[in-house]
């Protein structure tokens, strides 16, 4: 309750600022807006909403700026399309998922269809063991093997249910994948992926950053390409 309170005088407090009132008037404003808030309850819970959204694209915006290369250009990290694309994708996922399972062939979809947009993934293992196995597996893969990372990728996404190493031995088979032993710059790009997703405020899997919106979850394929074209004609337009 403290804290809608704060919120609330922050969003009064520079009209006070910039033209005090009288001790009548000032008193007549917070009965307005205590009858305001009685008589229509969800105006407090959206004006919470707006400026929790607010902060956080200021907080993606900044993190944008100060880890530019680490997002986008870590030769680590996993990455399909254009080199030189208008609009790069960057997608928090983890083989465990099964959000992430339905989304990322939506995310391989669009690279395909749009010749101007990328894609990074940033392996994030949040569910577990296996899932730490797995990510570390695939990105020895792509550090060792690029041309048959996604290959093994596309087959560890489409397991159902949870990876275990004989399922992941499965994969490598499976694909024709090189065996390969998890080194250690691969746990190396984990750490680096989880300082990433806690300054990017990423609670969960999937979480993608498309331009400057961080879409938290998994959309519709719709939902998805209408953001994409969004953020390709805002790239066009500088």
């Amino acid at each position: 309750m403290k804290k809608l309170l704060i919120i609330l005088l922050l969003m009064v407090s520079p009209a006070w600022a910039a033209a005090p009132f009288t001790p009548e008037q000032e008193a007549r404003v917070k009965e307005m807006i205590r009858e305001t808030l009685v008589s229509n309850p969800d105006i407090l819970a959206q004006a919470v909403d707006a400026w929790q959204q607010q902060t956080a694209g200021q907080q993606v915006s900044q993190v944008i700026k100060q880890q530019a290369k680490t997002l986008y250009q870590d030769p680590a990290s996993p990455r399909l399309g254009a080199k030189d694309a208008k609009l790069t994708m960057v997608t928090f996922t983890d083989y465990n998922c099964p959000y992430c399972k339905r989304f990322d062939p939506m995310l391989e979809k669009i690279v395909k269809k749009y010749p101007d947009v990328a894609l990074v993934v940033k392996l994030l293992p949040f569910k577990g063991e296996s899932s730490v196995s797995s990510a570390r597996i695939a990105l020895t893969t792509w550090q060792q093997n690029p041309q048959q990372f996604w290959a093994l990728h596309q087959r560890l996404m489409a397991k159902k249910g949870f990876h275990d190493d004989a399922s992941i031995a499965a994969a490598q088979q499976k694909t024709g994948v090189k065996a390969v032993t998890p080194s250690e710059q691969s746990m190396s790009t984990l750490r680096t992926n989880m300082q990433l997703a806690e300054q990017l405020g990423v609670q969960g899997t999937p979480a993608t950053l498309i331009g400057d919106q961080m879409l938290p979850g998994a959309v519709s394929y719709e939902q998805l390409e209408s953001l994409v074209k969004q953020q390709l004609a805002q790239a066009d337009n500088g």
